[in-house]
Formats: C-alpha cells, structure tokens, sequence
C-alpha cells in the first residue's frame, strides 16, 4: 500500500529541516519505504479533510491503506514496528529504544519548543529580556543531563535507533541558538544525525519543496 505524508505547502523555516515532516521523510528513508508527499496551505490545515486526519490541524499525517495517524512520535513508532531498522531485535535493547523516543519528545523537547516561543512570539514582551534567561538555563538542564548519558558513545543506546532520530530532530531547533556548542559531544551527535545518508535525503526532498515554492 502507497504510503501518503502530509507536509507544509511552504515550510515556516524556509526548508531548514525544522518541519515534523521532516522526522517522517527521515524514518521513511531510513527503513527503506517509498512514500508520497501531499502539500497543505495553512488554510487547508484548518478545513474539514485535514482536520479529520488531523483534529488540532498540523502536519504531518501519516495514510497507509485505512489507517490514518497523526503526531510524529507515533508514526515513527509505528514505521519503526512495521519495518527493520529502527528498533534493535533485543527486547530489552527495544524497549530501552522507545524509552528514548519518548524522552525526546516529553522531556528534551518542551523547554527547546518553550526558548522558540520566547524568541519569537514573546519578543515584544516587557518581560522578555529577564524570562530568557530562565528558559534557556532549563534547556543547560536538560542537555547536561543528555550530556553526561552520552558520554562519548556515537548513540544513545548501542546502535542507531528510532530514538536516536528523535533526539535528533529535537536538538536540531537548538542549532542556530548556540546553546548547543557549549556541550560538544551533543553537538557531535547532531552531527553524526545529520551525516547520515537516510537523513540526508529527507532533508534534501523537503528543502526541495521550499525551493521550488520560493523560485
């Protein structure tokens, strides 16, 4: 069966790999599965056929046959159930695996997502300058705590994994802000992410889309 993502018609970072898409694309690239893309305005994000794929009206979604998903943990839970190469064959290996899936998205994440509302939506703010500090000093919190469990290992848990692509989505917000170069093995992290072929392919089909929106 086709497998169809939706994505945004023009991506709000112009195609930096930012977009949730972009975490789908990635988990697609890597298990080997070919996949369809269909484009959504922002108008059509909030219309009757998205919002039935879709109830808060975001992107991406995830069609295959009858079954329709929406959040991009659980499609790259369910694309790395599905196919190999994303979950280890140990059970425990697996569950430890999805364990991290799961901090990425519930722990590392909301502090990143938090500095992203400081900095863009908040700016104007009469609080602003002493609130940014705070939100930053939660993200160090957090990315010490990551720090120290990677240590000096290429990932997370032994191989990649499915929550090595997440941790990696996340972290990506942080590399403009340079919060993440004062943790170096992080920052290596990242990089060995964004080195790797599968990533590299999903990155370039959604700056793809941007390019020829903006041309």
């Amino acid at each position: 069966m086709t497998i169809t993502i939706t994505a945004f018609e023009r991506s709000p970072d112009g195609g930096k790999g930012l977009a949730r898409d972009t975490r789908v694309r990635w988990a697609l690239e890597e298990v080997g599965q070919p996949y369809e893309v269909r484009l959504v305005s922002f108008g059509a994000m909030k219309g009757p056929a998205h919002l039935a794929l879709h109830p808060f009206g975001q992107i991406p979604t995830y069609e295959e046959g009858d079954l329709a998903l929406f959040e991009t943990g659980a499609i790259v839970f369910h694309i790395a159930q599905r196919h190999a190469g994303l979950l280890p064959d140990d059970a425990n290996a697996r569950a430890r695996a999805i364990t991290w899936m799961f901090a990425a998205v519930n722990t590392v994440e909301p502090p990143i997502l938090e500095l992203v509302t400081a900095r863009i939506l908040e700016g104007d703010k009469p609080w602003h300058a002493e609130r940014l500090p705070l939100v930053e000093d939660r993200i160090r919190d957090r990315l010490k705590q990551l720090s120290v469990r990677l240590g000096d290992a290429d990932w997370l848990d032994g191989a990649f994994s499915a929550g090595d692509l997440m941790m990696v989505s996340v972290l990506l917000r942080l590399k403009s802000s340079g919060i993440l170069d004062e943790y170096p093995n992080l920052a290596a992290y990242l990089a060995r992410g964004e080195t790797r072929p599968a990533y590299m392919r999903a990155f370039a089909a959604q700056l793809a889309v941007n390019t020829a929106r903006a041309s």
